[in-house]
């Protein structure tokens, strides 16, 4: 509608318009470190992109970068350290059909729930859990009602900085090139930077409540929630909207390509 002209996006509620977008959304396609220096080579290098555009543009959007803003930690009340202890668990997720069919894949049940109700939610019980990068769980206090905090490892939460298609190519094409540059320029030292900040926020909220508890999955647990996720990847090609399987073939071979590039296992 050109309302306003900017947002900035994420692979998961961009998808209500985007479903491509999804392809972001699967669980153990990114390695465990380096995720802005491989987004990086990814938007410089690689033919997802473009293709993501090619998407965007047909619903009036052109995203300008993919950015890395930390890793998806699931929050609970009662400890996870395996993945028969996902199982039942009331989990509120961002909204995307690709993140609720991973959380069923784990035994989850992933329950349907606005933002800005998480905290009462969590509170009542009508949900156990949620997930989400440790700066939102530091801002919105959802620590205040959670014991765990458990880190996969499936899923770096990746915004998607996106302006309005009109008024961008209303733009001269060097205000385009500089738009374009600022944010791909941007996306390794704003990756750094929101590592230091999710660092920071977990000492805050030990600091404020010193019963909770933080854990990373060990690799044999992880093996185990990885073999299920990528069962889940054919989903993708139903609900992906459009060129799903050029855009996927891309996004892997991309990732694969910028693994190399860093020497990344």
């Amino acid at each position: 509608m050109g309302i306003v002209q900017f947002v900035f996006s994420d692979h998961a509620w961009i998808s209500s318009f985007v479903p491509q977008a999804q392809a972001l959304a699967l669980h153990y396609i990114f390695p465990p470190e380096k995720v802005p220096e491989m987004l990086d080579w990814m938007v410089k290098n690689g033919e997802f992109m473009p293709l993501l555009e090619k998407a965007f543009r047909k619903k009036g959007l052109v995203p300008l970068s993919i950015m890395f803003e930390g890793w998806q930690w699931v929050s609970t009340k009662k400890q996870i350290r395996s993945l028969g202890e996902m199982r039942g668990i009331k989990l509120r997720l961002m909204s995307s059909k690709m993140l609720v069919e991973n959380y069923k894949a784990y035994g989850a049940s992933p329950t349907p729930m606005s933002y800005g109700e998480v905290y009462s939610g969590l509170q009542m019980g009508l949900i156990d859990a949620q997930v989400n990068p440790l700066f939102a769980a530091h801002s919105m206090k959802f620590y205040e009602v959670q014991d765990y905090f458990i880190q996969l490892k499936n899923e770096p939460f990746i915004s998607i900085p996106t302006v309005n298609k009109k008024y961008f190519d209303s733009l001269p094409a060097e205000v385009q090139r500089e738009m374009r540059r600022f944010w791909v320029n941007a996306i390794i030292p704003a990756g750094h930077w929101i590592d230091q900040r999710n660092a920071m926020d977990m000492k805050k909220m030990k600091l404020a409540k010193p019963s909770l508890e933080f854990y990373v999955l060990n690799d044999k647990a992880v093996s185990r929630f990885k073999a299920k996720a990528k069962k889940v990847y054919p989903v993708f090609i139903e609900i992906g909207g459009t060129g799903v399987r050029e855009i996927l073939d891309a996004l892997m071979n991309d990732i694969a390509k910028a693994k190399k590039a860093l020497k990344l296992h």
